[in-house]
Formats: C-alpha cells, sequence, structure tokens
C-alpha cells in the first residue's frame, strides 16, 4: 500500500463549483412551508 497523503483544494475535490442558487431555493421553500402551515391553521 502507499502511505502517500493527496492534498487537494475544495474546488479539486468537488469537480467543480458549487452554485449559490441553493441557498436562494431552500429560503423560498422554507417561506412556503411557513406559509403553508399557517394557511392549514387558519382554515381549521
Amino acid at each position: 500500500m502507499q502511505d502517500e497523503e493527496i492534498h487537494r483544494s475544495k474546488t479539486e475535490a468537488r469537480a467543480g463549483i458549487t452554485p449559490h442558487v441553493v441557498r436562494y431555493i431552500l429560503l423560498i421553500s422554507l417561506a412556503l412551508a411557513v406559509l403553508a402551515m399557517i394557511a392549514a391553521a387558519l382554515v381549521n
């Protein structure tokens, strides 16, 4: 077995970049889920 350590940067390890769009999608879906819970509570 080889005992050599391989050092990679974050971008190299991911083989790309992570877009910031995911953050906005999660925020919007969270807001919609809260609004749906409020609407469900008001209906009952």
